[in-house]
């Protein structure tokens, strides 16, 4: 194995040789300078080396490898030339979101997801009809190479993206297993935010001569501001509600190690009135997805997650992080920690600590090169404020397959219905369900309207979720 250092070579897009085409849909994207994972990798990619990369999330990863499969692809061959495997379903949906805007350039690229959750039928459907790139977890994938529904033998590149997450969801086999129905020749890309000797076992076995790249992942303090506050473990809870009336953010996500902290937190947050929803591994695909819907609509102010169950989700203007519990892996800090402070905007890391803890502390220094800055927490200004999202969530019971399309509710919430165009939030289209944000003030006059009135001439069943 090859190591390179973290000196970027190439600075531009326009650098890397790329079609006029792809650079003109680029430089239409916002895509400017290259991020340190791209500049590092790029170069050794699109020259078709195999290349394991370590970078935290919102590096600019998917880009990283984005570009180099596209640079492989044949558009003209409608069959299966690169697979990305993924930890989650949430995960795996931004990568094919972003692979799109990526292929843009291209004629007719058809990217497909294939993750649990879903039924499988329709996802055998969508094989029959072709795709050149396929997005998924390693166990449906293996599912539909073990069924016949899925071909892999003209594969050129493989990429394994959040691989040390997948070692830790226990897929190996998996992978193992699907990497078999792949061609020995091809070209194989692998990007992990930490780099736990698993890898290197993993590098052996599927990768030949790959150039190792490793970036910074320390996260520059002018961007997030890092608080430790010292409490016991009878305090930790409600501390957390303390942080939140002090600092008021916007957007915050509260790790906690275990889902039954998440649980306990969720319950004391929400009895103080705050509008907070859990996510961990418990929860099955739709209740998944309709926490994330929720939070990231504005509908939720406060999300308590565990890092398995939040690994992989690409979370936009995240106003702050809260470290409920202090992890005993300080590379996982850092990776929680650089949940905010994104694309140059500022943002909050706040940790609570017990005295047990304190040894975890001087383990996130030594990581990070920087003393830990402690505050009292009896001193802070919390007064009685509960920060409540300013939206809720209308969920519809209807979308793509219905050829539903956001301007069709748009029309229905401002014309009859008479809603100002400024009090709905996002509006996110599933297959089969529509979820729309709106005024919270609203929000329960606007779900009686379009349950009274139609929706492209046809009655419509909607409910507001909870939060």
């Amino acid at each position: 194995m090859t190591a390179t250092n973290n000196a970027a070579q190439t600075a531009t897009f326009a650098s890397l040789g790329l079609s006029p085409a792809q650079q003109t849909n680029l430089t239409s994207l916002g895509f400017d300078a290259l991020t340190p994972i791209q500049a590092a990798t790029l170069p050794l990619s699109l020259a078709g080396s195999d290349v394991i990369a370590q970078a935290k999330t919102g590096s600019g990863k998917t880009a990283a490898f984005g570009l180099a499969l596209l640079h492989n692809l044949d558009p003209k061959n409608v069959s299966v030339q690169t697979l990305v495997l993924c930890p989650t379903r949430e995960l795996a949906d931004q990568v094919c979101a972003e692979l799109r805007r990526l292929a843009r350039a291209l004629d007719n690229v058809k990217v497909l997801t294939l993750c649990g959750g879903v039924a499988l039928r329709g996802q055998t459907a969508s094989l029959e009809h072709g795709a050149h790139i396929v997005v998924g977890t390693p166990g449906r994938v293996l599912d539909h190479l073990q069924r016949g529904n899925l071909e892999l033998k003209h594969i050129n590149t493989l990429v394994l993206d959040e691989a040390d997450r997948m070692l830790d969801m226990g897929f190996a086999d998996d992978i193992a297993a699907v990497t078999k129905h792949c061609p020995a020749a091809r070209q194989t890309l692998l990007f992990s935010a930490t780099y736990p000797q698993a890898i290197d076992s993993m590098a052996a076995r599927f990768m030949r001569n790959p150039k190792r790249v490793q970036v910074d992942t320390v996260h520059e303090a002018v961007t997030i501001d890092e608080w430790f506050y010292e409490v016991s473990e009878t305090q930790r809870l409600h501390a957390v509600s303390e942080l939140l009336n002090h600092h008021q953010p916007d957007s915050t996500v509260a790790f906690c190690n275990t889902r039954a902290q998440c649980n306990d937190l969720v319950e004391v947050l929400r009895g103080l009135g705050f509008s907070a929803l859990t996510l961990h591994g418990d929860l099955d695909q739709r209740d998944r997805d309709q926490v994330l819907v929720q939070f990231s609509n504005r509908s939720c102010s406060v999300l308590v997650a565990t890092d398995v169950a939040a690994r992989g989700l690409d979370i936009a203007n995240l106003s702050a992080v809260i470290n409920v519990d202090t992890t005993p892996d300080p590379e996982v800090y850092v990776h929680r920690v650089g949940r905010t402070g994104r694309a140059g905007a500022t943002g909050k890391a706040l940790s609570l600590v017990s005295m047990p803890e304190m040894g975890r502390v001087a383990r996130i220094e030594e990581q990070t090169g920087r003393s830990a800055r402690w505050q009292d927490l009896g001193k802070l200004s919390t007064g009685n404020m509960v920060f409540q999202a300013p939206m809720r969530t209308l969920q519809i019971a209807g979308g793509r397959k219905e050829k539903i399309r956001a301007g069709d509710i748009l029309g229905a919430l401002t014309g009859e219905a008479g809603f100002d165009k400024a009090q709905i939030g996002k509006i996110a289209l599933g297959e089969f369900s529509t979820y729309v944000a709106i005024d919270k003030v609203v929000a329960q006059r606007a779900c009686d309207k379009l349950n009274e009135g139609r929706i492209k001439g046809k009655k419509v069943k909607v409910r507001l979720l909870d939060n």
